[in-house]
């Protein structure tokens, strides 16, 4: 999904949030991307400079990369975290060249889980929690206040001002790996059955959104 819409072939790629470098790794082993990687967790950063040198400890709001630098952003389930999401995306399309193009996922608001977890009388309960995210604001953000969800209207107004020409906003479903990987079949076949779904009115539901940001000429 995100060659087809994105530069990776020997491609310089900045992976937004990188983690342990899991994403980064695959970058460079299929398309030989050269990736530089960045995290505000300083123990995964080390753990992801094993195989990807270029890792850095950073915040996404004050990224430490030249403007202009890199043909492909990657920010995969980051933006709800960071603290500042807008001030984020823009640092994000500052280091992008003009024609680069950065490739976003971040939780849609009505995927029927929150899938962060939430606390509850001062206690932080793991898992999937059903519906929390379709409740008002003043109710969601009190049981998920560490993590953001985004409607499409709210991506957009994220947008609103940024140098970028729109390539391609939907909702997508999930891989569900662990639900293929323990029921096999009936699961698999849940699986293409929700993906088959994406790119029509009944993507409403799906896990998150993905979007494709373009950056425009300057000038």
């Amino acid at each position: 999904m995100i060659a087809r819409h994105a530069h990776l072939e020997r491609a310089l790629v900045l992976e937004a949030g990188g983690g342990t470098g899991m994403y980064a790794r695959q970058l460079q082993e299929r398309y030989a991307a050269r990736v530089e990687l960045f995290d505000i967790e300083s123990d995964r950063v080390l753990l992801a400079s094993s195989s990807t040198p270029h890792a850095l400890v950073a915040a996404a709001e004050w990224l430490p990369y030249a403007s202009d630098r890199f043909d492909t952003v990657l920010s995969n389930e980051v933006l709800e975290h960071v603290q500042d999401d807008r001030q984020a995306l823009r640092e994000m399309i500052r280091v992008l060249k003009p024609g680069g193009r950065a490739v976003i996922f971040c939780p849609n608001r009505w995927y029927p889980f929150e899938t962060h977890g939430h606390f509850w009388r001062g206690q932080y309960h793991f898992g999937n929690t059903p519906l929390i995210n379709w409740l008002p604001d003043v109710a969601r953000n009190r049981l998920a206040p560490h993590v953001r969800v985004y409607t499409r209207r709210g991506l957009l107004k994220l947008l609103a001002g940024c140098p970028v020409r729109l390539v391609e906003m939907r909702r997508i479903y999930g891989g569900y790996d662990n639900l293929v990987a323990r029921f096999g079949g009936p699961a698999l076949a849940m699986r293409d059955l929700l993906q088959s779904l994406e790119g029509g009115p009944l993507d409403a539901w799906g896990l998150s959104h993905f979007l494709v940001l373009e950056k425009l000429e300057s000038g």
